[in-house]
């Protein structure tokens, strides 16, 4: 099966990687983002041959190193919607990969969220979870807003975002994105679509659609027809930023100067590789996103739910954590469904350490 279905999907990489210019028609030409009918980076980015990517798929399938996968259950803390409306605000709860439950204001809200077994166009293959989530929708409290980076697999959700709907005030979206999330059947008026530094306010909590270097799609011909953003996250006093999926760019510095700097980064350190340098960035680059944005407290995310990578997975907390001892730089690394405090963060424990 895993043979018939590799096979099956190096056919269809083959097909996108020759129609990849087969994009949406021309809807955003107001955004600076938007040329030659889709959204494209600052910087010009390498693109992969058709050999290339079949190459890179036949690997990821068929010749990956040993240890993607954790061989022992990943501890997670199981919530409650009681301890939830309970918990004080200024409150995150990593629920794993880059879904994020954050309590402000009394309010909640939910970055990219992503709840089904699998990160991937179907649930009978593709990357299945290390772990249950911490909680389930049903049990949720109701949600101020969705926060949505992109719309890749591991970040925009189909069966999680209808089961969310009913009990969400807003999705903040990219541009593009919030078109998906309605012709899912998501009412009109709860999705706000945003072009980067543009920005919505919810019950006094500010939220800043800013840059990021990546890029969208979902399927045969719609590459780069959304928009992918990182976020900046306003509350008080409190000033969160939340990466999204990224490389490395020069983006990272005018939004530390516009914004910084921040409490609490949440920054992508997971699923990298020498190949795609320019969409992910390896944990040198994590450490210096950071420093560019001027966090005081980093919390990797991007890791510990889905084996999207060639490395093992537990690489990324032990280099990214190695590097920001050797930086002084303060670190969480909350177990899944652990409380953060966002004002008075604590490092928490190396959970990942001794495990296969």
């Amino acid at each position: 099966m895993r043979l018939l279905f590799g096979i099956i999907l190096i056919g269809v990489v083959l097909i996108m990687s020759l129609s990849s210019c087969a994009t949406a028609a021309p809807d955003y030409p107001s955004s600076p983002q938007f040329r030659d009918k889709g959204f494209v980076n600052p910087a010009p980015m390498h693109e992969h041959s058709v050999g290339e990517m079949a190459r890179l798929w036949w690997t990821f399938l068929f010749d990956k190193p040993k240890g993607t996968v954790p061989r022992q259950p990943v501890p997670v803390r199981a919530l409650t919607r009681e301890a939830l409306l309970a918990a004080p605000d200024n409150t995150l709860y990593r629920l794993g990969h880059s879904t994020m439950l954050i309590k402000l204001g009394g309010g909640f809200y939910l970055t990219d969220p992503v709840f089904s077994k699998r990160a991937s166009p179907v649930q009978w293959a593709g990357p299945a979870r290390f772990h249950a989530p911490p909680i389930a929708i049903e049990d949720l409290p109701p949600i101020k807003a969705v926060i949505l980076s992109h719309d890749h697999y591991d970040h925009l959700d189909h069966d999680a975002v209808k089961a969310l709907a009913p009990k969400t005030g807003m999705f903040l979206a990219p541009l593009g994105v919030g078109r998906r999330l309605v012709d899912w059947g998501v009412d009109a008026s709860k999705v706000r679509e945003h072009d980067w530094w543009q920005e919505t306010e919810l019950d006094g909590v500010r939220f800043v659609a800013t840059p990021a270097q990546h890029f969208s799609g979902r399927g045969l011909g719609d590459r780069n027809s959304t928009l992918w953003a990182s976020w900046v996250i306003l509350h008080d006093d409190l000033r969160l930023f939340f990466s999204g999926d990224t490389g490395y760019f020069a983006g990272f510095k005018e939004i530390g100067a516009k914004y910084g700097p921040f409490d609490v980064a949440l920054m992508e350190t997971g699923a990298y590789d020498k190949q795609w340098p320019d969409v992910h960035m390896q944990p040198e680059q994590t450490l210096q996103a950071f420093l560019d944005v001027r966090g005081k407290w980093l919390v990797p995310v991007h890791n510990g739910t889905f084996d999207l990578g060639l490395h093992r997975w537990r690489e990324p907390f032990d280099r990214i954590a190695a590097l920001a001892a050797a930086r002084n730089v303060t670190m969480a690394t909350p177990e899944m469904g652990e409380a953060l405090d966002l004002k008075a963060p604590h490092a928490g424990r190396a959970w990942w350490r001794g495990m296969d």
